[in-house]
């Protein structure tokens, strides 16, 4: 019952998930990214996955937005 009470900002993504958001960027860039810490911040579980919560994600790509400066 309380994971219906979680906010979307709380999802976990896959790093599959977060490669398709990213548009399909490669596994192989992606762990680059990690090795080169410009990567979103990612949480281990104890099975040794990677998991990128959805707020996280959603920072991560605001801070990288080019845009007018007003």
């Amino acid at each position: 019952m309380a994971r219906d009470t979680r906010t979307n900002s709380a999802e976990l993504l896959t790093v599959r998930q977060v490669l398709d958001e990213l548009g399909g960027i490669s596994r192989r860039t992606f762990y680059r990214w990690r090795e080169l810490r410009i990567a979103p911040a990612c949480i281990r579980l104890p099975n040794g996955e990677l998991r990128v919560r959805r707020d996280v994600l959603n920072h991560w790509l605001e801070e990288r937005a080019e845009g007018v400066a007003s």
